[in-house]
């Protein structure tokens, strides 16, 4: 397990590890043995172990030190000590996943990355891979080795593999002043590299559904070079969750490649230079939905000759809808300690795109429009965070994020025309459609600047306080100052309280706003229900946060976090039409609260944990993209507080595992988790009145480890798995198919067995 952080008090094991505000530099990046607690503003190092062909590998797959490589440990470790610092956690709730975390869920490196983050406190699952945190729709924040990608096209899917990750964290919570743009929650991953994740690995992965998952990696260093590289290849076909309860969905193919590459040279003992770049190609078929009722078309025609001559037998059950989506990104980092002072500046590129290719018949037989649609998004910028240890009562850091953006959207309809109205005032539509094109494109700036102190006045209290200034110039064009302050008091050993108010300035995603001009629709199947498209606003929020943690025994651990979101503007999300494109709209006024509880014990092979949250998320007045909804929903919706679509009540995750023969060479684990949900929200008679029934589901998993299986020298850990999904094959929705910006329902994958052998060389 990683070495807890000296200001810590509360841990989750193998899963997840949930930490109190830190009041000291962090340590020793997990997987790294550290044999010096790092303080505040010290220049301490701390060592691990990097292997060469001499190296002898240690059964539990540590490297057995040397002489040879001892100045490249030093260094590296040196350098990953010294840019964790460069984010501060003072005041915030952070969740870390440690590398044997990550191994101990079922799945371990093959689980979607979204899976592992369901195990941390407050976060609950939607369709899509989508999660929430804290009652917040999608502001989450993605950061490489502590540098934030801009947000991508990507809907459903991962474009960040669990793969990638030697390990992460959630931090959560009132952020410090270092944290803008997507504040509900920060994952930051460190990727693996060749001197955390050294030597060759390469593992296939599959079972039910014809999935089949290969994936290779090697890593390792040379002089003063570090380098690493990953990839993997996916089919499946469950890349989409199932519109029915059936155990297999109808069309749900996906076909994925992901790749990462990682190289670092060491210029000096406190210079390096790293490279970081990633691809990721997702094809999906859209499941289909049997026994779905035409909609457009009159009825007369339906069943008429001429019907079957355009249309032949058009049925739900056979559509054939597609969606595309590609995501590239680079960072090029230079890190620098100078004494006191120590930075890293990045420069940061990212490219994605999402293309929808409809049933051209029928897309528009149901929907009334077949949409051939495509976005893409560019990003290009530069952050940089500074850290200068003033004193040892003062730690100063300052920094900015700088972004420019160009979003191009392009779409290709195929509508009926409107060609008059029936004695009720219904619409009467042509039989000839019609095409429409539409497409736009725009270029602009996200940026932000920030400055905090993290003062110690006394022993065992921290004040972190900071000012941060951002600016947004794309649709929209807003500004804010944000003061933000933390407390942290540690009032006997293995305590610690925390308090601390964030102002918080969001953006609204710009890759989601498409500029569509509405009235080419006007008069068709696919006019919308009214004409008003306010431009969306940047959210602006008022954020307070308190908690208390405590080592109870060694070993035992416990927290209680509670929170209040105020939000002007607050920004929402939905799906509204066939391409399963989200869409951004503002609720005028916004409310979130609720509060945490966890608990985790470990003792040698053993460990559990568990915990649950509770979280009430509402909204008032729907004031922008207002085309997107009913003229009824609005109306309702303008005077009265109405639930979030993604809102669930309750939420809880559970897991353990044991460790059997652990002293040996050929360790068996086995370990079990569980989520719960107690439902999102759907319609009733009001907006998002009612809620989806409850459930919970349960994984289970077994690894069987052997060291030299095969006797061959170049052959290093040998690894059997067996994972079970949905243990008792719980049928249960993620979406009913109604609610606010919701598009067709959703249910949760139907129990899974998938085996594995992975082989370290």
């Amino acid at each position: 397990m990683a070495v807890l952080l000296a200001g810590t008090a509360f841990s989750l094991p193998q899963t997840a590890r949930a930490e109190a505000p830190d009041q000291s530099q962090p340590s020793a990046p997990s997987g790294q043995a550290s044999d010096t607690t790092i303080q505040q503003g010290a220049s301490s190092r701390s060592s691990f172990t990097t292997p060469r062909a001499t190296d002898r590998i240690l059964p539990d797959g540590s490297v057995e030190a040397t002489a040879a490589n001892e100045e490249h440990i030093l260094v590296n470790a040196h350098l990953d000590v010294t840019r964790a610092a460069l984010q501060s956690s003072t005041g915030a709730t952070t969740y870390r996943f440690t590398r044997r975390d990550i191994e101990t869920i079922p799945g371990g490196d093959n689980a979607p990355l979204n899976s592992v983050l369901l195990q941390a406190p407050g976060v609950a699952q939607d369709s899509y891979g989508q999660i929430h945190i804290r009652g917040d729709h999608n502001e989450v924040q993605f950061r490489l080795d502590g540098v934030e990608l801009p947000e991508g096209m990507s809907v459903f899917g991962q474009t960040l593999m669990t793969r990638f990750a030697h390990s992460m964290s959630l931090t959560t919570g009132a952020l410090p002043s270092e944290y803008g743009f997507l504040q509900a929650g920060v994952i930051d991953i460190t990727t693996k590299t060749g001197s955390a994740d050294p030597g060759g690995d390469v593992s296939i992965y599959g079972g039910a559904r014809d999935y089949f998952f290969p994936s290779l990696q090697y890593g390792g260093h040379a002089g003063r070079w570090d380098y690493f590289a990953t990839a993997d290849f996916v089919h499946d076909r469950v890349g989409v969750e199932n519109p029915t309860p059936d155990f297999n969905a109808l069309h749900d193919l996906t076909n994925q490649y992901h790749f990462l590459g990682h190289l670092r040279y060491t210029a000096d003992d406190d210079t390096r230079i790293s490279l970081t770049a990633g691809v990721s190609n997702a094809e999906y078929q859209l499941p289909n939905n049997p026994g779905q009722q035409r909609q457009f078309a009159n009825p007369s025609f339906l069943d008429s000759a001429l019907s079957q001559n355009l249309y032949g037998s058009v049925d739900s059950a056979s559509l054939n809808e597609r969606q595309k989506q590609i995501t590239d990104f680079g960072i090029l980092s230079l890190q620098k300690d100078i004494g006191s002072i120590s930075l890293q500046s990045s420069a940061v590129v990212r490219y994605s795109s999402l293309g929808y290719s409809p049933d051209p018949l029928g897309d528009l037989v149901y929907n009334g429009i077949a949409q051939r649609a495509q976005r893409s998004v560019f990003s290009s910028g530069s952050q940089t965070d500074v850290t200068w240890h003033a004193d040892t009562q003062h730690t100063v850091r300052f920094g900015y994020q700088i972004y420019v953006e160009r979003t191009i959207s392009k779409t290709d309809s195929t509508v009926y025309p409107q060609t008059g109205i029936d004695e009720e005032g219904g619409a009467i539509f042509g039989d000839q459609p019609v095409s429409i094109h539409d497409g736009n494109g725009r270029t602009g700036w996200l940026y932000g600047l920030y400055a905090q102190d993290e003062w110690r006045p006394v022993r065992n209290l921290t004040i972190n306080y900071g000012l941060r200034f951002d600016g947004v110039d794309e649709y929209t064009h807003s500004k804010q100052v944000s003061p933000r302050i933390n407390i942290v008091y540690q009032p006997w050993h293995g305590g610690t309280f925390h308090a601390g108010y964030s102002r918080y300035f969001t953006p609204p995603p710009f890759e989601l706003l498409s500029g569509a001009q509405l009235g080419k629709f006007a008069n068709t199947s696919a006019a919308p229900a009214n004409f008003q498209n306010t431009t969306v606003k940047a959210e602006r929020d008022h954020y307070f946060d308190a908690g208390f943690a405590q080592d109870i025994l060694p070993g035992w651990h416990a927290s209680f976090d509670a929170y209040v979101k105020l939000a002007k503007n607050l920004i929402d999300e939905g799906q509204f039409g066939s391409p399963i494109i989200l869409s951004a709209f503002n609720y005028r006024r916004g409310q979130v609260h609720g509060y945490e509880f966890a608990t985790d014990y470990e003792h040698g092979p053993f460990s559990v944990y568990g915990h649950f949250s509770w979280s009430r998320a509402i909204g008032k007045d729907i004031d922008t993209a207002q085309w997107n909804f009913d003229p009824a929903d609005l109306a309702y919706i303008q005077h009265r507080w109405v639930h979030l679509d993604h809102d669930q009540r309750w939420t809880a995750s559970a897991g353990g595992s044991y460790t059997a023969f652990y002293r040996t060479g050929h360790p068996l684990r086995l370990s079990a988790t569980m989520v719960y949900g107690s439902g999102l929200r759907q319609d009733s008679d009001i907006p998002n009145g009612g809620v989806i029934p409850q459930y919970a589901t349960f994984n289970l998993s077994a690894v069987q480890s052997f060291q030299d299986l095969f006797h061959i020298p170049f052959l290093k850990r040998t690894q059997l798995r067996l994972d079970v999904i949905n243990l008792f094959d719980k049928r249960y929705e993620l979406r009913s198919g109604s609610g606010i910006g919701v598009g067709a329902p959703q249910y949760g994958l139907r129990r899974t067995i998938l085996t594995g052998i992975e082989q370290r060389f």
